[in-house]
């Protein structure tokens, strides 16, 4: 990791102690954010990923941002766009990204404390969104808000897009895409939704895996029948529904599925070197894994730990339609509905694996049973290599906020924005940024976020906006 330095990250003494005289007032300015439970998701009240963008709106304005308003495209949650193009037309532009929805609770009897009303504990802000993402929104408004209440403008020109369909695989991306492209180009586009690589070591993206669904419905019988009768001869759709779910993984856990993984890229040497550099400690990850005593890894056994979330593709089934245990009579079920989640590795095409996935199931599905799938929206890997100006840029503006030189780090997870908007501005550099730890349990039960590396984080894009001024000025 190359480990830039620049004059623009040594003068900025007041903006910086204007986060930080404004740091309790952010992270209860976030509290608030959090306490709306704006779930995405189908099933979930649509107004409260509304209330969270207009919440998110006035945040923007009272940041200092121009322009401030929310974007429908039909049968979307609201996109929040904002500006400051005070800079002048000759100075180069960013486009700043988070996203105000959220995932959904899950169970709530787990979370130590109510996911949607946020607790500090032991120097972590607990809350479903805390990490991911509205403290992306914030590490945006705290950086701009400091920079013009102390010097009354930016360094450079700045363009702001929170979307609110994230967790959901951002179906109408292409959408808002055709109809807000041009008022959104810019030089650069940072992204802050990303994890680092440990608290208080930060880390910069260079890989995403890419992200579908399918939901699978398996059925034997036109309605459930009692389990005394006829149990024996006649199937249930939730044993052959076990049968096929297990015929997806070989005994290592490793996905064998005849073509899923077609196209799937070796590693690069520099691929491999920063995967190297990046030590694995085996008691960390079942650690901040919550893996139970005696549970094994699962994957290809000749494959890192890191390289198999970062660059292998995966199936898993994360929902299940069944009566609960509470709920369950004696009956033979008829019928079960299971959502597949798959992640995709760089190189593969999304939709050729989807087929074969599909072949799958439809071939190994057992007892003759019927099988009905639905497709959804899915987003092929995306990745990058960390040179040029901008990732230098980067580089010092977090060298400066957090004392220490980011990783080049992987993610096992998805961000469909990235690469469409990227590539929709010519090829504009991506820098992918973020607030989250391993301890930050994302997308899990309890949810937090590190509160020192959230003050760094904001310090960091503050530094990161002048130092894009210098390098791409």
């Amino acid at each position: 990791m190359t480990d830039a330095t620049s004059d623009a990250t040594s003068d900025l003494c007041d903006v910086i102690a204007s986060i930080d005289g404004r740091m309790d007032d952010t992270v209860a300015r976030l509290s608030d954010l959090v306490r709306i439970a704006s779930v995405s998701a189908d099933g979930h009240d649509a107004a409260l990923p509304r209330a969270s963008a207009e919440a998110t709106a006035e945040l923007l304005r009272d940041a200092g941002f121009e322009r401030v308003r929310l974007v429908e495209i039909a049968g979307a949650h609201p996109y929040v766009l904002g500006e400051w193009l005070g800079a002048g037309p000759d100075a180069p532009t960013v486009l700043l990204y988070a996203h105000h929805d959220v995932q959904p609770v899950g169970t709530p009897d787990r979370w130590t404390s109510p996911a949607f009303e946020p607790t500090v504990r032991e120097g972590r802000l607990f809350g479903r969104g805390a990490a991911d993402d509205k403290a992306g929104i914030m590490v945006h408004v705290a950086a701009v808000e400091a920079w013009l209440s102390t010097r009354g403008s930016l360094p450079m020109n700045v363009k702001i897009v929170v979307e609110g369909e994230e967790e959901i695989g951002s179906p109408h991306l292409d959408d808002f895409l055709a109809a807000h492209v041009d008022e959104l180009r810019a030089d650069v586009i940072v992204l802050t939704d990303l994890p680092n690589w440990q608290v208080g070591w930060p880390g910069l993206t260079v890989a995403l895996r890419g992200m579908g669904e399918l939901t699978v419905t398996v059925s034997t019988m036109t309605q459930p029948i009692h389990s005394g009768m006829y149990g024996g001869p006649v199937p249930d759709a939730l044993t052959a529904t076990a049968k096929l779910l297990a015929s997806l993984h070989d005994d290592h856990g490793a996905v064998a599925v005849e073509g899923f993984c077609d196209g799937v890229r070796e590693l690069s040497a520099d691929e491999r070197a920063r995967l190297d550099e990046l030590s694995v400690d085996e008691d960390d990850i079942r650690r901040d894994a919550r893996m139970l005593e005696g549970v094994s890894y699962v994957g290809d056994p000749s494959a890192s730990r890191w390289e198999l979330v970062w660059y292998r593709p995966t199936i898993t089934p994360i929902g299940m339609d069944v009566p609960s245990t509470t709920q369950a009579g004696n009956t033979l079920l008829a019928e079960v509905t299971t959502k597949l989640s798959c992640r995709f590795a760089p190189g593969q095409d999304p939709e050729a694996a989807l087929d074969a996935l599909e072949a799958h199931l439809r071939a190994k599905v057992p007892f003759g049973a019927h099988v009905a799938i639905r497709r959804g929206h899915s987003n092929p890997a995306w990745t990058t290599e960390p040179t040029g100006p901008a990732w230098e840029a980067a580089v010092a503006a977090m060298t400066a906020g957090y004392g220490r030189a980011p990783a080049a780090m992987g993610c096992g997870g998805s961000i469909p924005f990235v690469a469409p908007f990227s590539e929709a501005f010519g090829g504009a550099p991506c820098l992918l940024t973020g607030v989250e730890d391993p301890a930050t349990n994302a997308h899990g039960e309890d949810e937090s976020l590190h509160l020192a590396d959230f003050r760094n984080a904001c310090v960091a894009e503050a530094h990161l906006l002048a130092e894009l001024a210098t390098r791409l000025g």
